[in-house]
């Protein structure tokens, strides 16, 4: 098994839970800046969460590539 197929495979999954974790964080802020005094969302809540969520795409897309490379190399072997 390479490097390169197990990393992918690994960063796709501490990405995701990293994302998933950020996105619960920011949901029950209290500091003020993601709601504003009368709870609606404010522009730091949705740059952060597109952010969050562009991010988590691109943690399972990589997670799904390294996912494919490992299981190609253990139907070669």
């Amino acid at each position: 098994m390479s490097y390169s197929q197990l990393s992918g495979l690994a960063s796709g999954v501490v990405v995701s839970c990293l994302w998933i974790t950020f996105v619960k964080n920011l949901w029950k802020d209290g500091s003020g800046l993601a709601f504003d005094d009368a709870g609606d969302p404010t522009a730091y809540f949705w740059v952060h969460l597109t952010l969050a969520v562009a991010s988590f795409v691109l943690g399972t897309v990589v997670g799904a590539i390294g996912l494919r490379g490992v299981r190609a190399l253990r139907r070669t072997s």
